[in-house]
């Protein structure tokens, strides 16, 4: 996918600098702010936010371009102990951050005291990668509490930068962004200037659809849906897309539909008008449920959406 990354965070480059480039890896438990932060740093739209825990299910890279400059962004699930195979598989997303970043963002959120799983935790402290530790949601709180996090993670993770921010805000994150460009590596792009991720667009039509699922479905319903968009094809004046909506029992696909499917019609409405901002033009969604029975536990289901670090 591409993009002309007008960023607003792009310092002016100077003549003759040499040209740097990496990958900056974000992590962190569950709703702290990572897809925020990461959608604040590219300047667009790339990972799904809602209030709900595990949004993220994929490693998703956002591409910040500059003349002397390429910042390879990576978004990665919120860390837990994984119940089932998809968490697993998403655990594995968050493993593989470790094995390339050059730097790594490291977020808690005000007041948050500890990292769900303790192995990562070592990582962090063990590790020979430039960390910033990163206190978000700082407008939610006030200064006492800010500097008693400060004390706290400085004596937990001694190797850290500690930087304060409110993503949501966009407080502070000019600082981060700086910050990282001068910790990359001299290189060359990585990816084509003009690339904004490494993602297809399907990807995103999927992730806008399982948004709203997010926002309007209970329980179990949200974490039980995968979408597979099917058919993708565009046009000069309008995009045409049929997209659909996995669930693993009879009964989710009725909660999905709703009473004359008023409910799938809500999410089809909404998912179109995110589409065409995203894609900048007339979008034609056609949204149908399928039931398919335990994906969420099969290896062959899961890498073929795109799991299992394949």
């Amino acid at each position: 996918m591409e993009s002309q990354n007008n960023n607003p965070l792009q310092p002016e480059s100077a003549e003759n600098k040499p040209h740097k480039a990496g990958f900056v890896n974000i992590i962190g438990n569950p709703n702290v702010g990572k897809s925020t932060l990461m959608n604040a740093l590219v300047g667009e739209r790339l990972s799904i936010i809602t209030s709900k825990a595990q949004t993220t299910r994929h490693r998703i890279l956002g591409i910040v371009n500059g003349d002397d400059f390429q910042v390879i962004l990576s978004d990665t699930p919120g860390i837990i102990k994984p119940a089932y195979e998809l968490q697993a598989s998403m655990m594995d997303f968050v493993k593989s951050a470790f094995e390339d970043a050059d730097v790594l963002l490291y977020m808690v959120e005000l007041g948050e005291k500890e990292l769900k799983d303790e192995e990562f935790f070592k990582k962090i402290r063990n590790t020979d990668i430039p960390v910033l530790l990163l206190i978000n949601k700082i407008d939610q709180g006030n200064e006492e509490l800010l500097e008693a996090s400060r004390t706290h993670w400085q004596e937990q993770v001694p190797n850290a930068e500690i930087f304060a921010i409110s993503a949501l805000e966009n407080f502070g994150v000019t600082e981060v962004f700086n910050r990282i460009l001068e910790a990359l590596p001299v290189s060359p792009p990585f990816y084509p200037k003009d690339a904004l991720t490494d993602k297809p667009e399907r990807f995103f039509v999927n992730e806008i659809i399982r948004e709203k699922i997010l926002m309007h479905y209970k329980k179990e319903i949200p974490y039980s849906v995968e979408i597979d968009t099917e058919e993708f094809f565009e046009e000069d004046n309008i995009i045409r897309m049929r997209s659909i909506i996995m669930v693993e029992r009879d009964s989710q696909k009725g909660i999905i539909i709703g009473h004359k499917g008023a409910a799938l019609k809500r999410v089809g409405i909404e998912a179109r008008k995110d589409l065409e901002i995203f894609f900048g033009k007339q979008v034609h969604l056609e949204l149908y449920v399928k039931v398919n029975k335990n994906w969420r536990s099969s290896e062959r289901e899961l890498r073929r959406f795109g799991y299992n670090g394949k």
